[in-house]
């Protein structure tokens, strides 16, 4: 065959076919007598097609995701060859390229032990397959794709088949006529386990989840039933120790969950122990919803509990819940060490979407190193303020028995920290706290002990950043509230010293219980945990309490009534309302939490004459006005933070239109109109599809439209 070294001596080939594969294409030899590659010329608007395709290749259907990718913008290069990229990405079958059998060899799926956490029948198991192509949107000619074709072969490093029908090592006995299983089926079966469900409740779910793809049929339903016993005693069975020693342990298991770690520091002399784990689906969930976003950090989980602290990287999803997307388990929180596992994390997500960064970063910590957050991440910091009030409120509550003394040191507490920004010396009210409080031995005691040597910090802290909001601030409470649940069980209390068993408890029941969430709200199936979920944080049940439910006291301001939506007899007292430290007699305040009779009690009264606004808002009003202060040199950098300003003060006026208009529609009219290009999902290996159609005739365009019609429903039809 000869060899053509220009892409445009390339034949462009359309199949009329509505999918199409590799086999229905010419392939040509590019490139030059020392390395060629087999490629296809292909409009852009056709990858959809193309891959859809290859996924149903009878002999080895599987799903392609996205391994590597990279972007130019146009106009970037001044000049460029005939095969440069707008668009790079690598596409990997979904059965590769890593091979998580021991030593590469025994396959997780194949052959396993019952004191491992490897599951037997999982189609999506890493098993080494090599099967790769590239798909590059060429810079000069946008409307048309080169497909570089690497490896067509499902196989291993071995040349072996490695999966589908024709692997005769498959799954037990009469593996080639089990049903075909995605990732997605097999995370729900497998969440729905970990979190105890009934398994006739798991085998229904599993069942109606592989009907999508094989229709219903008697002998299908037996091999699902089998299947789903066998995950099960599997899972029941996996234990979190792979060797007494609990370092060796840990160690074995980064080398079985190399694609879940992110880094990884093994203890020694001079370097502490790190490990950082992310999941495939939390990465993509940190892409999805940290871009242009914020990441909050909840930190030293466990401090005093656990062998190492936990850190856990949370973002805000589509309801504004907090949403665990890494986790680090580390004794050290120096510079240095920071630095590096948050480099690590940042380059793993821009390894997918280059271009991904976050708006902001929350911290709960005073103590925290912010210079690596903003040297790394490129973003402002802020803070938040939920562990300060959440501890001095359950302290306050266990070592103080009178509740009208717990409201007042509580509320006198909280206007020491308003006093910030009032102008008044905050130790000197302090010290006057001391004073008429010291009856209250066991609290003023441990005040003393554990928070004036470092309120300093504190309070500096809260003058030079930013505090988030109270949403913010009960989102990642709800989150701690969880983990605590799921972590700190009296059955669990005697392995709370091992690293291995803290390993497994996140990436197995925490995780599950988040990634069933997720799936829940998104799909619209199981109803009750969606339900449960929505319900989650304080901020949302307060948003279910009517304002007719509040009564407010118009006399003194001391307190307000909320109704009980539930008992009709009961009403619950908020004491000190418009405040972030005001306190409810109901029993979840009690424990220290922001409950939603607070939240609801504070929306009434944001706004109304005579009570301070929020503390995040006065915090930023004072950043601002110090800014203000300041001498101005009439410099281009002036300019560009008078820009930057004016975007902000747009958005910040966007956002209160919103939050106060009853009509969303005349908001929307009102907002000026953008053309943006739709954007697809990177995790799903089906790369982001585009507005832009290349120039042709009408009748082409309305081809495509036609080939997208009904896609979803043809798409799932190729595996029955």
């Amino acid at each position: 065959m000869a060899i053509v070294e220009s892409v445009f001596d390339i034949p462009v080939q359309d199949p009329p076919e509505e999918d199409f594969s590799s086999a229905d294409l010419t392939w040509t030899k590019f490139g030059n007598a020392e390395h060629q590659d087999d490629v296809a010329l292909i409009p852009y608007e056709r990858v959809d097609s193309f891959i859809i395709g290859e996924c149903s290749n009878v002999e080895s259907p599987t799903r392609f995701h996205i391994e590597r990718g990279r972007k130019r913008s146009r106009g970037s290069l001044k000049e460029c060859k005939n095969d440069e990229y707008l668009e790079y990405r690598l596409y990997w079958c979904s059965f590769g390229p890593e091979n998580y059998g021991e030593g590469g060899s025994v396959l997780p799926s194949r052959k396993y032990r019952l004191n491992t956490r490897n599951r037997a029948a999982r189609p999506q198991s890493m098993r080494g397959c090599t099967c790769h192509f590239v798909v590059k949107r060429l810079y000069a000619r946008p409307s048309l794709a080169l497909l570089i074709y690497n490896d067509r072969r499902h196989v291993n490093k071995s040349g072996f088949l490695c999966h589908g029908p024709l692997d005769r090592d498959a799954i037990g006995p009469g593996a080639k006529k089990i049903p075909y299983i995605c990732n997605e089926i097999q995370q729900q079966t497998m969440s729905m386990i970990y979190l105890g469900i009934p398994e006739e409740s798991v085998l229904e779910k599993h069942i109606e989840g592989i009907q999508r793809y094989c229709g219903s049929d008697a002998k299908v339903n037996s091999l699902a039933s089998q299947y789903v016993q066998k995950l099960g005693m599997i899972i029941k069975r996996s234990t979190h120790e792979l060797d007494l020693d609990d370092q060796a342990s840990i160690r074995m298991w980064v080398e079985r969950n190399k694609k879940s770690i992110f880094f990884y520091q093994d203890s020694s002399e001079t370097n502490p122990f790190i490990l950082g784990i992310q999941t495939e689906w939390q990465l993509q969930q940190m892409i999805r919803f940290g871009h242009h976003s914020l990441i909050a950090a909840d930190s030293t989980f466990g401090i005093k509990q656990l062998k190492y602290p936990l850190c856990t990287l949370l973002v805000f999803d589509s309801r504004q819940h907090a949403l665990p997307v890494a986790w680090i388990i580390t004794r050290s929180f120096a510079k240095p060490d920071v630095a590096k596992w948050m480099k690590a994390l940042l380059d793993r997500a821009r390894g997918i979407e280059s271009g991904w960064k976050i708006s902001g970063f929350l911290i709960d910590d005073a103590a925290a190193e912010i210079d690596p957050i903003r040297d790394i991440f490129c973003c402002p910091v802020l803070f938040s303020l939920w562990r300060v009030r959440r501890s001095w409120l359950r302290k306050i509550v266990r070592k103080c028995s009178n509740p009208e003394i717990q409201r007042e040191i509580f509320k006198r507490l909280g206007d020491i920290l308003y006093s910030i920004w009032g102008g008044a010396d905050p130790f000197v009210s302090l010290e006057e706290l001391t004073q008429d409080f010291v009856d209250q031995t066991a609290f003023i005691e441990y005040f003393k002990a554990s928070w004036m040597p470092k309120l300093e910090m504190w309070l500096s802290t809260m003058r030079t950043l930013p505090l988030a909001s109270q949403e913010a601030s009960g989102a990642i409470e709800a989150y701690h509230v969880k983990l605590k649940a799921k972590l700190f069980d009296d059955s669990h209390l005697g392995a709370l010293q091992r690293v291995d068993w803290l390993v497994h408890k996140l990436t197995t029941e925490l995780h599950s219980s988040y990634w069933l969430d997720r799936y829940a709200d998104e799909s619209g199936s199981f109803q009750n945990v969606k339900e449960e979920y929505i319900a989650s944080t304080s901020w949302h049940r307060a948003q279910q309490i009517p304002d007719s439910a509040v009564t407010l006291d118009d006399k003194e301001h001391r307190f307000a009534k909320v109704a009980s939506q539930k008992d009709s007899g009961l009403t619950h007292l908020v004491w000190n309302p418009g405040s972030e430290f005001a306190s409810c007699d109901c029993t979840w305040s009690m424990q220290g939490n922001i409950c939603k009779h607070v939240i609801k009690v504070n929306m009434i009264y944001a706004g109304r004459k005579g009570y301070q606004p929020s503390m995040s808002f006065q915090s930023l009003q004072d950043i601002l006005m110090n800014l203000w202060k300041k001498p101005i040199d009439d410099s281009v950098a002036l300019d560009q933070s008078v820009a930057w300003t004016h975007q902000m003060l747009d958005q910040i006026k966007q956002l209160v239109e919103l939050s106060s208009s009853n009509d969303i529609g005349a908001v929307v009219n009102n907002l000026p109109l953008k053309w943006v290009c739709k954007k697809g999902r990177t995790f799903v290996g089906i790369p982001s599809s585009t507005l832009a159609l290349p120039s042709g005739s009408q009748s082409g365009t309305k081809n495509v439209i036609a080939r997208k019609k009904n896609r979803k429903r043809k798409r799932l039809s190729r595996f029955r």
